[in-house]
């Protein structure tokens, strides 16, 4: 027992030498890394979606004209012009039209598929980011907290002046924390709502499609 006693105390002061080695400046330096991160995908999303944004009225009207004229060739050739999600759903779909409604609406729904893993690349970063930067920020405070109170032992003449002080530093580790988890957050949120309004947009242009399957089975 007295050995697990002194093992126990010299894992805690191995630990605890780390701890005060570490401090909690890196834990700064490594949430500023993850939020110019953050930062990188956010734009390279906002411009992915801005050359992607889709009238969906307007495309189920034009392509519903094109089926009417049973000119497949020139549905097919605006589909190629356009480099919306939606219009890559379409070709997929049009492209198996001669073979039912049931392979049109099969291939439709595994393109749609296909087409939001493309708009969800880099969103699993925000969101982690999002859910676990406040950790990482109270992890830094947690290290300079450990650094003040050994401060304080070392150095009572300054008394709790210094430990407010060492513990106001590290608090700033959470605060940073937040301001970093809070947009990725809301950018997050914002970006699965426009992929749900692309896949909801896919859905009903693709309908176009599936009803003049169906009418030609008929």
């Amino acid at each position: 027992m007295p050995n697990a006693v002194v093992t126990d105390a010299g894992l805690q002061r191995q630990l605890l030498d780390i701890f005060l080695f570490l401090g909690s400046e890196w834990i700064l330096y490594l949430l500023m890394f993850l939020s110019i991160f953050s930062v990188a995908i956010t734009f390279e999303r906002l411009i992915h979606f801005a050359r992607r944004q889709v009238d969906g009225e307007a495309l189920a009207t034009l392509l519903a004209d094109y089926l009417a004229k049973k000119d497949l060739d020139g549905a097919r050739a605006y589909l190629q012009q356009s480099r919306t999600h939606v219009a890559q759903v379409l070709l997929k779909g049009l492209a198996v039209l001669g073979r039912g409604a049931g392979a049109v609406e099969e291939t439709v729904a595994g393109a749609t598929q296909l087409e939001r893993l493309k708009m969800e690349r880099g969103l699993a970063f925000l969101g982690t980011l999002g859910n676990n930067a406040p950790f990482i920020g109270l992890f830094g405070t947690v290290l300079g907290i450990i650094r003040a109170f050994r401060d304080l032992a070392t150095n009572t003449i300054a008394g709790s002046s210094a430990v407010m002080s060492g513990i106001a530093e590290a608090l700033i580790a959470t605060a940073v924390g937040l301001l970093v988890a809070l947009p990725a957050v809301a950018v997050f949120n914002g970006f699965q709502r426009a992929i749900r309004t692309q896949v909801a947009t896919a859905d009903a242009v693709a309908r176009v499609l599936l009803a003049h399957a169906k009418s030609d089975e008929s």
